[in-house]
């Protein structure tokens, strides 16, 4: 009995504690699931997913953006001399690191990747020097081993005296010859003329063709050194004299010379395709191809008119390893934390740099200083990641971001959304100039309506652009004009390697008041903070406009639901370049080698086809309250994915890195596709017609594949 009183003891206690928690699973039931009158309605955490950018937030971040901490930054990055790898340019990686970790205005992580890459210095104890050699074995002339001291900042120590990177040492002495721009053309003008080229000195002006090929077209025909000088003509609208330069105007004084890196190729000269890692395989340095075979020196054209007769190229350089930095921030995305847009600029320099690059990094850390604070303060976090690059060893042939590039080759590939580069930020203040592929022109085009010219509030940069570069669009009518990339900062490795959507941005002269290629102190040591802070920008107010624009895509990019890039915009491009072949002479002599455009055509005409239907889909889910996440990430990465479809890795075996067969370098006249317009121009020298053939198929398989990227993933 007592058993049994003990069982039902039991029961009754398993009784009450099931009805117990049978009335907590109805009370949580009833209190904490969210109610809704209809029942088909989207769960409550699409809302967040879907959340589209905040104009308003992005307003507040322009109007956050001050010249005057863009002047300091740019004080003290040009303040010393910080050619990659010398102790400047580590004083600037710590400087970078300790901006991106501040804890009030800093980003998410900030790390510093080292690379150990191949570079050329010159002998601090024997200068180079180019002189005019006697007969009787002594030298009437040497050049200068230094620009002129004008202002303090040429006394600097650190100031590197004038140089080719990468040239070969020697002392070859010979007759001097004036070879122009030393393009090949200019060489075999010479031949033609009847001077016999074997063992003279070539003189040449900087332009026409790159500084490596100078020498390298001069050795085909026997010269054995070459000297390279700036023109006034070509960079200081003929202003040749001391009164009518620096310090007294932004052209360049006589004594000023342009250094820059000899080579063909970017990238590290030893590792093509691996990270320079210690690990790394390296080739032999005498397997290295573009680079200058005969010692090569750079002048003043103050010496350059000195020059006569006889003259002695002396050339001391020096190759080795050096150690040399990125430094990257990262803000970590919200919801596609999986998702990269990228911000860069590389950080060396030849001498100071205020201009080349310290205009573009003075910029990105104004950029960085708002989102950083923002985040910290919990008013924002971007959608997707934002990765921000400070690029080493970019002076000697884009090192840092191509290094960055092989190391994460997969990762990026699979990720990137867009890189965005502003390297020289301003070149001067009349305009913008922006460069890029098709696809950025809708997200520019909508932040240069939003931001205004400087000095005056009523005009939108988009006006004032549209004033000084424009074209006439068949979609469009007559708007700005966006330049193509080619490979004359870090974004090359991105958009010619990798495939990922890019842009350049910076402001620039006025072309019809100046013929200068260049801003006239480029590369010289009077690229300085007094330089730019009196000539290039006083007030600082194109600096503010291009971090305002920088940043309004940026943001863009990084927070709005569907990507702001338009694929339609490359139809119109393709087309455009067809329309170039598509000329009597070209269709005639194809057809004279039974090869037509037809098939060209009609995978343009699919690829429209495709970008249209894109289009549509897209407006269809910008339409819905709650589009579908699904739906969304479908889309958005059929416009990440299509500039990687123009890819073809053997498309240009003999270029490194060069696999956009689009966006490639060209050396043909035709503005067409690189590949077909190269092969048609040697075809019609050659008659090797049936490379004509190849690179017509790697194009129209190229814009099939695209136009199958475009297509609804369905089908």
């Amino acid at each position: 009995m007592v058993e049994c009183r003990k069982n039902w003891k039991y029961i009754l206690i398993a009784v009450l504690s099931g009805a117990a928690v049978l009335a907590i699973g109805i009370l949580l039931g009833h209190y904490a699931i969210p109610k809704s009158t209809d029942a088909s309605a989207p769960p409550s955490w699409l809302h967040s997913v879907s959340q589209d950018l905040d104009e308003d937030l992005l307003q507040d971040f322009m109007n956050q953006v001050e010249a005057n901490n863009i002047r300091e930054n740019l004080r003290t990055l040009s303040s010393k001399p910080h050619m990659a790898t010398t102790d400047g340019d580590k004083e600037l990686v710590q400087l970078l690191l300790s901006r991106w970790k501040d804890p009030e205005t800093g980003l998410d992580t900030a790390t510093e990747a080292v690379y150990d890459v191949f570079l050329s210095f010159p002998d601090s104890e024997r200068p180079n020097s180019v002189a005019v050699a006697l007969e009787n074995g002594t030298q009437a002339f040497i050049s200068r081993q230094k620009e002129e001291n004008l202002t303090a900042d040429q006394e600097d120590l650190a100031v590197v005296q004038p140089y080719a990177a990468y040239a070969p040492p020697g002392n070859p002495q010979g007759k001097l010859v004036y070879a122009n721009q030393g393009k090949l053309s200019d060489y075999q003008e010479l031949v033609r003329n009847g001077i016999d080229l074997n063992g003279t000195i070539a003189i040449t002006r900087y332009g026409g063709a790159g500084r490596s090929a100078k020498a390298i077209n001069g050795a085909r025909f026997g010269v054995i050194g070459v000297v390279v000088y700036t023109d006034p003509g070509d960079i200081n609208d003929k202003k040749a004299s001391a009164e009518e330069t620096y310090p007294y105007s932004w052209y360049l004084p006589p004594s000023g010379v342009e250094r820059g890196s000899y080579s063909n190729h970017f990238g590290d000269l030893l590792t093509p395709y691996y990270p320079a890692k210690e690990f790394t395989y390296r080739i032999p340095e005498d397997q290295i191809t573009g680079i200058p075979p005969i010692p090569t020196q750079p002048i003043g054209f103050e010496d350059a008119r000195t020059l006569i007769c006889n003259v002695q190229v002396n050339v001391y350089n020096q190759r080795r390893i050096e150690k040399s930095s990125n430094v990257l921030g990262l803000i970590r995305g919200s919801v596609e934390p999986d998702r990269y847009v990228l911000y860069g600029n590389h950080r060396d320099s030849w001498v100071h740099g205020a201009i080349d690059p310290s205009s573009g990094t003075a910029v990105m850390l104004e950029i960085t200083r708002i989102l950083g604070k923002m985040v910290k303060e919990g008013k924002w976090r971007p959608r997707r990641s934002i990765i921000f690059g400070s690029w080493g060893a970019e002076e000697f042939g884009l090192i840092g971001s191509t290094e960055y590039t092989e190391e994460f080759f997969s990762k990026l590939q699979q990720r990137s959304v867009a890189y965005i580069n502003v390297d020289i930020a301003v070149f001067a203040n009349a305009t913008l100039r922006v460069q890029g592929t098709p696809p950025v022109q809708s997200v520019v085009f909508k932040a240069t309506k939003q931001v205004q010219t400087p000095g005056d509030n009523s005009i939108p940069v988009y006006d004032n652009w549209k004033l000084h570069f424009n074209r006439n669009s068949s979609f469009y009518g007559v708007i700005p004009s966006l330049g193509s990339l080619g490979a004359g900062s870090d974004y090359a490795p991105f958009v010619h390697y990798l495939g990922i959507t890019s842009m350049d941005i910076a402001y620039t002269y006025d072309r019809s008041k100046t013929s200068a290629r260049i801003y006239p102190a480029y590369h010289t040591a009077f690229d300085t903070f007094d330089y730019a802070d009196k000539f290039i920008d006083p007030g600082f107010t194109s600096h503010q406009t291009v971090a305002r624009t920088a940043g309004n895509i940026l943001v863009r990019l990084a927070d709005t639901l569907i990507l702001p890039l338009n694929v339609t915009d490359y139809g119109e491009m393709l087309e455009q370049m067809y329309q170039a072949a598509d000329q009597e002479v070209i269709v005639t002599d194809l057809m004279n080698h039974n090869i037509s455009l037809a098939p060209l055509q009609a995978a343009i005409a699919q690829f429209k086809s495709a970008a249209a239907g894109l289009d549509q889909r897209i407006a269809s889910l910008q339409e819905e309250e709650s589009p579908s996440p699904l739906h969304v990430r479908t889309v958005n990465d059929q416009l990440m994915l299509l500039e990687r479809a123009f890819l073809n890795p053997r498309a240009f075996p003999d270029k490194y890195y060069y696999s956009h067969v689009i966006m490639a370098s060209r050396s043909s006249a035709i503005a067409t596709f690189p590949g077909l317009a190269d092969a048609y121009s040697s075809a019609r020298e050659l008659g090797n017609w049936e490379n004509v053939q190849q690179h017509l198929t790697i194009i129209i398989q190229a814009i099939e594949n695209a136009a199958s990227i475009l297509e609804p993933v369905d089908q």
